[in-house]
């Protein structure tokens, strides 16, 4: 396969190839005191760390931390106390060890089997708590079984509520049920004078415009983030000379290799709609615009790792030269690309500009020879 091709081909389905590539190898680094893991395989055994950031397909907290642990995979655990707050997300969640501070959970099954020493907010489908929680308790979810003491208020909301022997409320409970009064709540529990009902039409406002969302948009904003830097970093590392080759582009003459984007681009589009008038073509059409869409994503890739890269030499490190280094530069650009696209109509355009500039830089690359008059 010529090189050029072999670029454009390997950069472009190198997300949906992800799992495969990162299979069996898990990368970490320390920044600040924190401790970042991403893998297949991310688990953390060894004590310390102001926070973690854990994020793979199986996911474990196994050693003692001192600040708070940010943790999102298909199977999410912590075997390990925290000695701040928790965040998790994923397909299960269990938590079997102390929370010094508040929690927040989602999944479609989450078990709490261990104290939570501040307040507990969970969503997903079924949901298990059997151990203390020292402060309030926001749940939603299909199926919640509470059996253990809650210090604080519960705001609710099951299709079936249970209650083991070792439940206790000692604040005040609010159920929003579809049929106020249907869900049974034992005496031996809390008394019936501190137990409100409320129609679940007044749970919307919490579910919709409070916790629910807010979740929602941290666990994409990290998935997003993520998956950037995993592809980048893991082409980084396949590709090191020819990705210093696109980030020595883009970085040395952004506006040349943004020109070049804007022009390649509007070449593939263009063809699109060439080969749309034909009606000869017109099958080829929706090929041309979703190789558009892949080159739009390349050039992305690429323009964060290089920011990343640059962002990284503006705070006094060189430029990457080991794994770790490109893995961190990867992070460091996905983060900060993600940041600027959070600001209104600004943040587009910047994005938009990135992409460009980053598939310009992919381009030069691709075809040198091409490009050698213009210096």
């Amino acid at each position: 396969m010529p090189r050029p091709v072999f670029l454009l081909t390997l950069l472009l389905f190198l997300l949906p190839a992800l799992p495969s590539l990162a299979q069996d190898k898990t990368e970490s680094f320390d920044l600040g005191g924190d401790r970042f893991i991403a893998g297949r395989i991310a688990a953390m055994s060894e004590p310390g760390g102001a926070d973690v950031f854990l994020a793979g397909e199986r996911v474990t907290l196994e050693a003692e931390i001192t600040g708070s642990a940010h943790m999102a995979g298909r199977w999410v655990t912590v075997s390990g106390p925290v000695g701040q707050g928790l965040y998790a997300a994923g397909q299960e969640v269990r938590v079997g060890a102390a929370v010094t501070g508040n929690a927040t959970l989602a999944g479609q099954r989450v078990d709490v089997t261990a104290p939570i020493g501040g307040n507990l907010r969970v969503f997903g489908s079924e949901i298990t708590l059997s151990a203390a929680i020292e402060g309030t308790l926001l749940a939603g979810g299909e199926f919640v079984e509470i059996d253990g003491p809650v210090t604080g208020d519960i705001a609710l909301s099951a299709r079936e509520l249970r209650f083991g022997p070792d439940a206790a409320i000692s604040g005040t409970l609010t159920l929003y049920e579809d049929d106020p009064g249907e869900i049974i709540v034992p005496e031996s529990v809390i008394p019936a004078d501190r137990v409100q009902r409320e129609e679940i039409s007044e749970w919307e406002p919490i579910r919709e415009g409070g916790f629910w969302p807010g979740v929602k948009a941290v666990i994409s904003f990290a998935i997003g983030v993520l998956l950037v830097a995993l592809v980048a970093a893991a082409a980084a590392a396949l590709m090191p000379q020819t990705f210093a080759a696109m980030r020595a582009q883009l970085l040395g003459h952004p506006f040349r290799t943004l020109l070049t984007g804007f022009i390649a681009q509007s070449t593939v589009i263009g063809a699109g709609i060439l080969l749309a008038m034909t009606l000869i073509g017109l099958l080829l059409t929706p090929a041309a615009l979703f190789f558009a869409i892949l080159a739009g994503l390349a050039g992305y890739i690429v323009g964060a790792y290089a920011l990343g890269v640059a962002a990284l030499k503006l705070a006094g490190q060189g430029f990457p030269h080991e794994a770790k280094h490109r893995a961190l530069a990867a992070l460091a650009g996905a983060v900060i690309a993600a940041l600027v696209a959070l600001i209104p109509l600004i943040g587009w355009i910047a994005i938009m500009a990135l992409s460009l500039a980053g598939l310009g830089a992919v381009t030069r690359t691709a075809f040198p020879h091409r490009f050698q008059t213009a210096g």
